[in-house]
């Protein structure tokens, strides 16, 4: 019979190599390399400085985009799909889509500097569980009408995917990895939210300014 520490040592073999596995093939940017291999350029030294789908496109094209946004989604997938393959352990199916989502954000082969996350946290969020990404979805175009900003709307609908998860009655370790997932992203958009919400209040500053300006003196 196995003892206590020889199990323990399995649990966590099997956590360093689904940890390992799933980084490297979120290391995997097929953005970057698009554009590196079609002209000889480094993606992030353009648009918004990221190797993620609608960066690339601003290069190659809506061609680009959709092979990358695939491929993004795909990995994300994969890897919490393969995990499962191995073993169904819901707390190594989190640690999949956590550690997929980290090697995209961070490639070590590209010095750390990679996308957002965005699109591989969608396809191993519905990879972990689909019924919890239709809140999200949901909510994504009203918030795109109130807010006026896609990056926005994307980020706040995406936040809600912990309390989605919750209110199905998932697992504790579902709805865990959900909100660290949603904690990762924002972190990676960080830059994006200020520069949004400058933009944001900006415009609201305009506005105020220009209906003021309107107004007849009496």
């Amino acid at each position: 019979m196995a003892s206590l520490a020889e199990i323990s040592a399995i649990h966590i073999g099997y956590a360093l190599t689904v940890f390992g596995a799933c980084y490297a093939l979120g290391c995997i940017t097929l953005g970057y390399y698009l554009v590196w291999m079609t002209t000889g350029q480094d993606v992030r030294q353009s648009g918004s400085g990221n190797v993620g789908a609608r960066n690339v496109s601003r290069t190659l094209g809506p061609w680009a985009f959709a092979v990358t946004l695939a491929w993004d989604m795909g990995k994300g997938g994969l890897a919490v799909w393969g995990t499962e393959r191995v073993n169904s352990g819901e707390s190594l199916k989190c640690l999949a889509m956590l550690a997929v989502v980290a090697g995209h954000i961070w490639p070590a082969q590209l010095r750390f500097r990679g996308g957002k996350g965005m699109a591989t946290a969608a396809g191993a969020a519905i990879a972990l569980n689909p019924w919890a990404m239709v809140g999200p979805v949901a909510l994504f175009i009203p918030l795109v009408g109130l807010l006026k900003s896609t990056t926005l709307a994307g980020l706040v609908a995406f936040t809600s995917l912990p309390f989605v998860s919750g209110f199905l009655r998932n697992s504790g370790w579902e709805t865990l990895g959900f909100a660290l997932l949603a904690a990762l992203v924002l972190f990676a958009h960080r830059t994006n939210i200020r520069e949004e919400l400058a933009a944001l209040a900006a415009a609201r500053k305009n506005r105020t300014g220009s209906s003021r300006s309107q107004e007849t003196p009496l």
